[in-house]
């Protein structure tokens, strides 16, 4: 049935979302900015991700029975443990708490670990878990904590681990190994997930252990660098170290940590500062990555820094900003740029040939933009809507329309008019940025012209989206397939409920 925003005596309310809003796909659209080819690892799309999730030929259901009390720690707070078991086991978990009985859903190796990880938790709730030889699936490891940074480790009511887990997508218990007591000297943490998920838990705890007990990381530095190497599904995971200086730590952590994590997202390596040393853990072209962007980091403080062969680079966007433009975009030591950064996890600078200074207005300055296709996009037109703002006509003089038929990664442009663009945006970009999640898309207005980015899918639902919310300056909007689509929700309104439905003014 068809589905309208006004008139008639019922209403009927449809609630659209994205329900692919984390694709990652590829393309390119040369006519907005110099960037370089794209990289194979960015061209998956969520239809090809559904395909693998087809129920594994060992598909299966195994049961569990608990006690009322068990049930209370596989469930956790608000459903948290539950929900955590299930998504570092990767199978399909559901309590039945009248018949206190756990059902677990998936192949033999997700049923074998989510039971693994449910008798483990449950365990804790009487002692400690005792670890035996046949727990590792591949997917354990196993860290010595020294017995006074335990308290430290674990943090109040177990918080720090937790955070730990939730950040990294692990389980995480301190546990006995085989028979007999805990050693005195030590505790052995156990930390469940994938080797990526693992590894970023075990480098987080092994930096908190260091500034509690300093120089520890130099007693077991062979056994965790050579930890996993090449257990991955590229067979090149590996780790990388290099030391700071007293000096160079500080700058290299950044205000709250900022510097360690866009270097962290930028390159997709695990980036991890353990007292002076700095640990890259990843595939090799990951940490191939984060060491190049750790050096040019570096040399920012020497002089100015340029990028040889960025137009043969497959991480990188390289945007012309007009000079005049330069100290808006960057803001007052440096404060626009982080912000941009932090936000869509990138690392930009500008690039400068010792020979460049000098050149005054009417020259451009090229800042490069690191980091994932999408995310250098997102960055790039954030960007480009500010030196429009700054130097109108810059990025939209003689710019037309533009409907991409790529089913990847690309970008669709929309001209707008004056009333249209403020109601597009709405107060405080409150409309753009629901837009913005509700397709999936990324959506930036640069002048009157919308960018649309994203797959083919997103980029068509973000510019239908933005037609009807333009239709509504008019009057009705009717969307005549609701039933049809798949990001879409309808409820009926009592035609007496749809002012206290909408609220004041929407």
């Amino acid at each position: 049935a068809p589905v309208s925003s006004a008139g008639g005596g019922g209403r009927q309310l449809a609630m659209v979302m994205n329900r692919d809003s984390r694709a990652r796909s590829r393309s390119r659209d040369r006519h907005d900015s110099r960037e370089p080819a794209r990289s194979p690892q960015d061209s998956r799309s969520p239809s090809q991700r559904d395909k693998r999730t087809k129920k594994p030929d060992d598909y299966g259901v195994d049961t569990m029975k608990i006690t009322d009390d068990d049930a209370a720690f596989i469930l956790g707070k608000g459903g948290k443990t539950k929900e955590k078991i299930s998504r570092v086991s990767e199978a399909d978990i559901e309590l039945f708490e009248r018949d206190l009985i756990l059902e677990i859903r998936g192949s033999k190796l997700q049923r074998r670990r989510a039971k693994k990880y449910s008798e483990g938790v449950m365990a804790q709730r009487t002692g400690p878990v005792t670890v035996t030889e046949d727990y590792d699936d591949g997917d354990l490891t196993m860290l010595q904590v020294p017995q006074e940074a335990v308290g430290f480790v674990t943090g109040r009511a177990g918080n720090f681990l937790r955070t730990i887990e939730e950040e990294w997508g692990t389980l995480m218990f301190f546990c006995e190994v085989g028979k007999g007591s805990r050693g005195r000297d030590f505790e052995k943490l156990a930390i469940f997930g994938s080797v990526r998920g693992r590894r970023g838990s075990e480098l987080k705890v092994l930096s908190a252990v260091e500034t509690k007990v300093p120089g520890y990381y130099d007693k077991i530095r062979e056994e965790v660098v050579s930890r996993d190497r090449g257990k991955d599904e590229t067979g090149t995971w590996g780790t990388d170290t290099m030391t700071f200086q007293d000096d160079e730590l500080s700058y290299a952590l950044g205000k709250q940590g900022s510097t360690r994590k866009k270097l962290e997202r930028s390159s997709a390596a695990i980036v991890q500062y353990v007292g002076h040393n700095a640990i890259f853990s990843g595939t090799r072209a990951e940490r191939k990555r984060a060491k190049e962007y750790m050096k040019w980091l570096f040399e920012q403080l020497e002089g100015p820094v340029y990028v040889d062969g960025w137009q043969d680079r497959e991480d990188c966007t390289v945007v012309d900003v007009p000079r005049e433009c330069v100290g808006y975009i960057t803001g007052s030591r440096r404060a626009a740029l982080a912000t941009m950064e932090e936000e869509w996890g990138v690392f930009m600078f500008f690039m400068n040939k010792t020979d460049d200074k000098g050149k005054g207005k009417g020259y451009t300055e090229l800042l490069i933009i690191f980091g994932s296709q999408r995310d250098r996009r997102g960055a790039e037109l954030k960007i480009m809507n500010g030196v429009e703002k700054k130097a109108p006509g810059t990025f939209t003089r003689g710019v037309r329309e533009k409907t991409s038929d790529v089913r990847g990664f690309d970008t669709d442009r929309m001209i707008l008019r004056d009333e249209e663009l403020s109601y597009a945006i709405g107060k405080e970009a409150a409309t753009q940025k629901k837009l913005e999640k509700a397709a999936g898309a990324i959506l930036q207005f640069v002048g009157h012209i919308a960018f649309v980015a994203g797959t083919l899918k997103e980029r068509r639902r973000c510019k239908e989206f933005i037609s009807w919310l333009l239709q509504q300056m008019r009057g009705s909007v009717t969307i005549p397939d609701v039933s049809q689509r798949d990001d879409a929700t309808e409820m009926h309104i009592p035609a007496n409920c749809k002012g206290w439905v909408t609220g004041n003014r929407g």
